[in-house]
């Protein structure tokens, strides 16, 4: 059962996880947009990959969030200390089981 200092805290990585998926779909929406820029192709397709793989990752902690399994480790099932959410607020792993 969460605590309310925990439900303030979920609701403030909410909140940066949503900011976060806007900006990176106004960034997508402007790396995709045919703008005529002559700058290197594989730099672009390179951001537009990195883009979308950060959007995903965004989506799929904001569903873990909704689905009331976030800040548990898929692997073992422990608690992500909250240090490692606020570095990597879509961290689906803890520590131990990212290195394996």
């Amino acid at each position: 059962m969460s605590t309310p200092t925990d439900s303030g805290r979920i609701d403030a990585l909410r909140t940066t996880l949503t900011s976060e998926f806007e900006a990176q779909t106004a960034r997508l929406t402007q790396l995709t947009a045919d703008t005529g820029d002559p700058s290197d192709p594989h730099t672009q397709v390179a951001l537009i990959a990195t883009t979308r793989q950060s959007l995903e990752q965004i989506t799929d902690a904001l569903r873990r969030i909704a689905e009331g399994t976030y800040g548990t480790c898929e692997r073992c099932g422990n608690a992500i200390p909250t240090e490692r959410l606020e570095i990597l607020p879509h961290a689906r792993f803890c520590v131990p089981c990212q290195r394996r």
